[in-house]
């Protein structure tokens, strides 16, 4: 990140990125950093490109008991984030899986394609109280590769098929997910449950 640890990346092996280096993760061992020892020239390293892979959760909705957030059940349908806010509070998760809160948080991501199914088995549980779920509340669900997965939309879709209440944080792009809703679960106030 700018200002941040290890060794700046060159500008062009980083464009359209908005960390500057790759640090190791802080709970790794050891730390890499490359330098041209004369044998091969830093300059053949090609550009950070961004790869996806799939997330393969048995659970979608992570539940928190913290008294300082409004929520206590979330939905993040992906980890790390193309947009590559340099300011991001959700980088020093990719630490947790061995990758750099840097570089590898805006180019290496991870999808959860079962979310729309394991949400609606979650749903349907016995004994499970409906109460409003956030979405993306550690990386933006409408980033780019959304367009490709549509993880989101399946998401929406569920809840709205549930009449579940759902929250997600001000975004341009949630204009995109209203027209999922119909007026009337729009306007609803949440007291039907409709997903047993």
């Amino acid at each position: 990140m700018a200002g941040g640890s290890g060794p700046a990346v060159e500008a062009d092996r980083r464009k359209g990125r908005g960390a500057h280096s790759n640090a190791s993760g802080r709970y790794e061992p050891i730390a890499r950093v490359a330098f041209d020892d004369g044998w091969q020239s830093l300059d053949d390293l090609p550009a950070f490109k961004t790869s996806v892979t799939v997330d393969a959760t048995r659970t979608i909705i992570t539940r928190n008991d913290s008294p300082d957030i409004s929520f206590d059940r979330s939905i993040n349908p992906y980890r790390g984030c193309e947009h590559g806010c340099v300011y991001c509070f959700a980088r020093p998760t990719h630490a947790f899986l061995g990758l750099s809160p840097g570089l590898d948080f805006e180019s290496r991501l991870f999808v959860k394609p079962e979310a729309p199914r394991l949400l609606e088995r979650e749903l349907s549980a016995a004994g499970y109280q409906p109460r409003t779920i956030a979405i993306g509340t550690n990386t933006d669900p409408y980033q780019p590769i959304e367009r490709e997965y549509r993880v989101m939309r399946g998401i929406l879709e569920t809840l709205e098929r549930c009449g579940h209440p759902v929250a997600s944080s001000p975004s341009r792009r949630w204009s995109c997910a209203i027209s999922i809703f119909s007026s009337a679960w729009r306007s609803a106030t949440w007291s039907r449950w409709r997903c047993r």
